[in-house]
């Protein structure tokens, strides 16, 4: 079958060598600063001062969150002069948390408001598993 064979070829099988991995990329995501941070980061790179403002936090907090996700690669880091600024390592983290967030709406609500009409599902890889269910292939996965 060519579902099951792309499951293979993308590391999504039971015994999976990144199975132990992704335990740990969800561990790095199980705290709400680290997920407001990759919220953040969504549309771009921004300073440690500013995701602080942001997120609610000291600076020195942020970093030290920031220093854990750049290890499991969720964030890097460009230095120009004295300020670092951080973005999302890859489109995944971003992925993850929106997929998340999601599912926390169905959690808490009978209509999730990612279900609403004219509410964009840009973000929302729950409209595009509605849509391969529905005999559309994702082209950009």
């Amino acid at each position: 079958m060519r579902m099951d064979a792309d499951k293979q070829i993308a590391g999504l099988s039971v015994d999976s060598q990144y199975v132990e991995l992704a335990v740990e990329v969800f561990s790095m995501l199980a705290d709400a600063t680290r997920i407001r941070i990759i919220l953040a980061l969504r549309d771009g790179e921004l300073p440690v001062s500013s995701l602080a403002e942001i997120v609610g936090k000291s600076p020195a907090a942020v970093s030290q969150h920031l220093a854990k996700m750049r290890l499991t690669r969720l964030v890097s880091a460009r230095q120009d002069g004295v300020r670092v600024y951080y973005r999302l390592e890859n489109e995944h983290a971003r992925q993850l948390v929106s997929d998340a967030i999601f599912q926390a709406e169905h959690a808490l609500d009978a209509e999730p408001r990612h279900h609403a009409r004219g509410v964009s599902h840009s973000d929302d890889s729950h409209a595009d598993a509605a849509r391969a269910g529905a005999g559309h292939r994702r082209e950009d996965a």
